[in-house]
């Protein structure tokens, strides 16, 4: 069976918010990966990541998606979001938003169903 995202999981957030977390949703449920991100930059372009576990380079989802948007020119980030099994986003990735977006860029973070269950600023 498909599982598919409740309207009601994201119902409070902006469409915009909610995009991300249905493209981070999707990279996760793709790649087969732990967990999957996305991030949206100041002109509103989305760039979407899943973790990357190479013996030689391990990445989180959400330094991935930043990464993406630096390489691609992005100079801000208006809001990021990852879809894991974790129960906080690492001090580390929210380090690397606040890099890019500061301190004031909200994170959402969603369990596997798509279901925001904490949103913090990357401050």
């Amino acid at each position: 069976m498909l599982a598919v995202m409740s309207d009601q999981s994201t119902a409070g957030l902006d469409p915009e918010d909610r995009k991300i977390v249905t493209l981070a949703r999707s990279a996760r449920a793709r790649n087969a990966v732990p967990e999957g991100a996305a991030v949206r930059d100041e002109t509103g372009r989305t760039y979407v990541a899943g973790s990357v576990a190479l013996p030689s380079l391990r990445l989180s989802a959400l330094r991935t998606a930043v990464a993406m948007a630096v390489a691609s020119g992005a100079t801000s980030l208006e809001a990021a979001a990852v879809v894991s099994d974790a129960e906080q986003v690492p001090a580390e990735d929210l380090a690397t938003v606040r890099d890019l977006g500061g301190p004031a860029t909200p994170v959402l973070l969603a369990g596997p169903d798509g279901e925001v269950h904490t949103t913090v600023t990357a401050g």
